[in-house]
């Protein structure tokens, strides 16, 4: 076969080119191309770390911002509270006041309404008194056919009513 006794003759010199092909390509990739992707991922890790850094510091600080805010919030509600507090205790005082100035108004008034009953009763009882003293009167003129003198009858019926 002539293509195995070709590949004979041109065995060293194929290696030979094979030797300079790869050589060229590791002197070109190997030292050229290399060092600017070691550089590029030197680069890349370097820019890694800072952004890891900064967003350390930015959540730290987000921290501390939501501690003051916390810190706030508490004093807020704590004002809140307070404020709370004492408007409670003015309507408290406010509620008693009036509830006083009433008290003394229907104690005023039931003073009074008693009065007028105390009256009312009084003169009811005269009233009754006198009729009672006129109907005794009648009854006696009637039945006894006599005349009885109305400072007689009213006397009667103070007895009879008071014992």
């Amino acid at each position: 076969m002539p293509q195995i006794e070709q590949l004979a003759a041109t065995y060293g010199s194929q290696i030979f080119w094979l030797l300079v092909t790869f050589g060229i390509v590791y002197l070109v990739i190997g030292r050229g191309m290399a060092r600017k992707v070691v550089g590029t991922v030197e680069l890349r890790d370097r820019t890694v770390a800072e952004d890891l850094s900064s967003a350390e510091a930015a959540r730290a600080s987000a921290d501390q911002a939501e501690e003051q805010w916390r810190a706030q919030e508490n004093a807020a509600r704590e004002q809140a509270k307070r404020k709370l507090a004492e408007a409670r205790a003015a309507g408290a005082k406010a509620s008693e006041q009036r509830l006083g100035a009433a008290n003394a108004e229907l104690d005023a008034k039931v003073s009074e309404a008693e009065a007028r009953i105390a009256a009312a009763q009084q003169a009811a009882l005269t009233e009754i008194g006198a009729v009672a003293a006129d109907a005794a009167r009648d009854i006696v003129r009637r039945v006894a056919e006599t005349e009885v003198e109305e400072a007689e009858a009213r006397k009667a019926v103070e007895k009879v009513l008071h014992g």
